[in-house]
C-alpha cells in the first residue's frame, strides 16, 4: 500500500438466490393510477373511476393467496419486497420492505403502500412508487385493457 493510500478492507459479499411468484391481471379503460400513497390489484372483475389506486383487475390472486414462502420471508423488518409489473413490453419495478405486522388475510386484493400503514390487504410498505408514480406509458396500456404480468419478490437481507 502506498504513502497516503487508504487502508485495504475486506470487503463483505452475500449471495442470495430469491424464489419470484408471477401472475397475470387485467387493465380497465377506468385505470386512473392517480392515488399518492398505494397502488392495488383487484380479484373483482370490475373497476369504476372512483378507484384511482387501482391499476389492474381479475387477478388470480389477493394477499391472502400468495405463497407461504412469500409471507414468511415478507414478514420481516428486514425483508425487501420487489414488484414487477409489465405490460405490452412495458415494464416498471417498485420496491418497498416487509413487516412483521403483515397478515395477508385479505382475499380481495393487494395493496402497495408508501406509507407504514398495515392492513390484511397490505403486501408491502415503503414502497418507492405509488399508483401516480408508475410509468405513464404502463398506465396508457393498463387503459386499454392489456395483460399485466405481476412479479413479487420477498427477500429477507438479515
Amino acid at each position: 500500500m502506498g504513502e497516503g493510500a487508504a487502508p485495504e478492507r475486506e470487503i463483505e459479499i452475500k449471495e442470495t438466490v430469491s424464489r419470484w411468484v408471477a401472475f397475470h391481471a387485467w387493465g380497465h379503460e377506468n385505470v386512473l393510477a392517480t392515488h399518492r400513497s398505494t397502488f392495488e390489484i383487484t380479484r373483482d372483475d370490475y373497476l369504476t373511476p372512483r378507484g384511482d389506486c387501482i391499476i389492474a383487475i381479475r387477478s388470480p390472486l389477493a394477499a391472502a393467496h400468495l405463497p407461504e414462502w412469500f409471507k414468511r420471508d415478507a414478514r420481516s423488518k428486514e425483508s425487501i419486497i420487489i414488484a414487477i409489473l409489465c405490460a405490452e413490453g412495458i415494464c416498471d419495478s417498485v420496491v418497498g420492505r416487509g413487516s412483521a405486522n403483515l397478515t395477508f388475510s385479505d382475499e380481495r386484493r393487494m395493496v402497495f403502500r408508501r406509507s407504514t400503514f398495515v392492513a390484511g390487504d397490505t403486501v408491502m410498505i415503503r414502497a418507492s412508487k405509488a399508483a401516480r408514480h408508475l410509468r405513464r406509458d404502463l398506465v396508457e396500456a393498463l387503459k386499454r385493457g392489456v395483460r399485466l404480468t405481476v412479479m413479487l419478490s420477498a427477500i429477507r437481507i438479515s
